[in-house]
This record gives structure tokens, sequence and C-alpha cells, in this order.
């Protein structure tokens, strides 16, 4: 399941999953929230706290994850994943070599510093 962060900059949306995620939770959550995101910003600034081990992720939410990166290609600012798992680590290292905008990892215990860098503009 991902629920939207409420309590966040108003430059930047975030969600949390946990349990089960699938690609219905990127269907009817992020994704609606992500594009009416964009039409009052020019950037996304992003936020994924991952309270789930990775195994949890359907395949169809991995691909509607990937569609949500991929589809407004241009638009990203920077992305913070929460997450304390090493392979999460080493997936965003690579993916952020390959899309525009900045994708970092901070573990748990630094998600105030998530939130503050994935808020920030990052001057290209």
């Amino acid at each position: 399941m991902i629920t939207e962060i409420i309590s966040l900059p108003e430059n930047l949306i975030g969600f949390e999953a946990k349990g089960e995620v699938t690609a219905d939770d990127f269907k009817n959550v992020v994704i609606p929230k992500v594009t009416a995101f964009i039409d009052r910003h020019d950037k996304i600034n992003y936020m994924l706290v991952l309270n789930t081990d990775v195994s949890n992720f359907t395949t169809g939410a991995w691909l509607q994850d990937a569609w949500l990166g991929l589809k407004d290609l241009a638009k990203w600012n920077r992305a913070a994943i929460v997450s304390d798992n090493d392979t999460i680590k080493k997936i965003t290292e690579v993916f952020t070599k390959v899309m525009p905008g900045e994708f970092k990892v901070f573990e748990h215990t630094r998600y105030n510093e998530a939130v503050q860098w994935a808020s920030e503009q990052l001057d290209l």
C-alpha cells in the first residue's frame, strides 16, 4: 500500500510504501498526485519512504514506478528514496546516471535530511 505524506514542504511530493505494493497503488495514488503536482510546479521534487521490503513490490508496481519515471523525464529535479536496503542504494546509484535530475538514498534515521535535500532546487 502507498499513501501520500502530507506534512512536507509545498514544493515536495512524497509517498510511504508499507506492506504489499501493487500497480494499482501507483495508478490510483502516486500517478494522479504526481500529475497534479506537475500541473502546479515546473519540476518534480519527489520522496519515497520504503517501510516495506522490496520483495513486497509486485512486478506491476515496479513497471508503474518505471513508467512514472519516464513519463515526465525532463521534469525531474530531485528524488529522495528513504531506505536502509543496500539493493535500493545500488539501483538508485545507477538510476541517477541515466535520468535527468538527482536521485539519492537516505537511511531512515536521516529522514529530515532527505526532506530538506529533496525540496531544494537543483541548479542545472
